[in-house]
């Protein structure tokens, strides 16, 4: 990257954005970890988790188109700002009283307030590489604040709870969208280039035309929905094996220091990695330590199969978005990020709960069964994107007519 290159200078920000998108995720995760304890402590069974899981990707599923066309017209400032006052007003409201209604609307908020900050962010940070091979680089430092706020957000939340009471982590909650927007003001503003001329802008599903887009959403939607079973399982094992609020904590916390590890791994060995081969070996580890969670003993044993899975699904969105901003044009690389918020959020409404209609059916393991099998089934898709990949990467010769898609 060239000193006095456009992206050398937003990239002196970088920190400031990645911690503004830790602030607003750990919002998130707080509500989430508060929320799905507070409903097994009043009584109400694994489909109301569920149904609560699945409130925090409502909003983003509405809003994310929505808010990639506000990041590729006005950057990162003014979706960053809505996203805040969601975060806020979604934190407050659980805070002034706990109730099966209130926790919902804090859940919806605080969900949305996390997708439309992040498509901002994510693409703030995809302008800071001048060339393809910095992408993984860039988007696994980005990756590091979800992972970080991952392993300290409930650990938090858990020790408030125990020792203070759900109303604490609630307000826990309050303060991080002010810290988010804080960190924010430190990035400079800059006006987006002008979309092409030729009138109105093409509606984002166009995008939809590229097979390699295509692929790699199905994929993305398989590794999330692995992601949620996690999520909503461990609350739901940990509960049913007597585990403590804090214990819980610290499984999921393995979760996410295992993603930094591996993040942070991506981030030194990025030119080396193949992101088709990485995304492969991370569903078939998956698989392999969903299929056997379940019969892991006590919180060691549950803190080291979230460590395998972290390692496995934390190596996922480096690759997932480097890919996307190769495989989609500059000027609507945000539509593209809401897209894919888009189907994800899609199957996280679906899934958290279905899941909680099966383990109440069955056994509190069955999703992650059902997501092992999914996973495997998943290597398919995966096949087709690394032909696609190659043609646009000019492999085999031919080259030069097949890289009209990659930016």
């Amino acid at each position: 990257m060239s000193p006095g290159s456009p992206a050398a200078e937003l990239r002196r920000a970088f920190p400031w954005l990645v911690g503004s998108l830790i602030a607003i995720h750990a919002c998130m995760a707080v509500t989430r970890m508060a929320a799905s304890l507070w409903v097994l402590h009043q009584g109400h069974g694994e489909w109301a988790v569920g149904l609560l899981l699945s409130l925090f990707a409502v909003t983003p599923m509405l809003l994310a188109m929505w808010a990639g066309r506000q990041a590729d017209r006005f950057g990162l400032h003014r979706p960053v700002g809505i996203a805040v006052l969601m975060g806020l007003g979604g934190a407050l409201v659980a805070l002034a009283g706990q109730g099966l209604w209130t926790i919902g609307l804090s859940c919806l908020l605080s969900g949305g307030a996390l997708s439309v900050a992040a498509v901002a962010i994510q693409r703030e940070a995809g302008q800071m590489a001048d060339e393809p091979s910095e992408l993984k680089r860039v988007f696994g430092w980005m990756a590091l604040g979800p992972a970080l706020s991952n392993a300290l957000a409930p650990v938090a939340a858990g020790l408030l709870i125990d020792y203070v009471s759900f109303r604490a982590a609630f307000a826990l909650a309050v303060l991080l969208p002010m810290l988010a927007w804080g960190l924010a003001l430190k990035v400079p503003r800059h006006t987006p280039k002008p979309q092409r001329a030729g009138g109105r802008a093409k509606p984002a599903w166009e995008l939809l035309r590229l097979p390699a887009l295509r692929y790699l959403l199905l994929l993305n939607v398989v590794l999330a929905s692995a992601w949620d079973a996690h999520s909503f399982v461990v609350p739901v094992i940990g509960h049913a094996k007597g585990l403590s609020a804090s214990n819980i904590g610290l499984v999921l916390a393995a979760f996410a220091v295992a993603a930094i590890v591996v993040r942070l791994a991506i981030i030194r060995w990025a030119e080396r990695l193949d992101e088709i081969v990485a995304l492969r070996v991370a569903m078939l580890m998956a698989a392999a330590t969903l299929a056997a969670y379940a019969w892991l003993p006590g919180t060691p044993g549950l803190m080291l199969g979230s460590a395998l899975l972290g390692l496995a699904l934390g190596s996922v969105q480096p690759m997932v978005m480097a890919m996307l901003h190769q495989v989609t044009p500059a000027d609507r690389q945000g539509q593209a990020l809401g897209l894919r918020m888009v189907a994800t959020n899609g199957a996280t409404v679906a899934m958290p709960v279905g899941f909680g209609l099966l383990a109440a059916a069955s056994v509190s393991a069955a999703p992650l069964w059902l997501m092992a099998a999914v996973l495997l089934l998943a290597q398919w898709p995966a096949r087709m994107l690394s032909s696609e990949h190659q043609l646009l990467n000019g492999r085999p010769a031919d080259s030069d007519a097949n890289k009209t898609g990659t930016h």
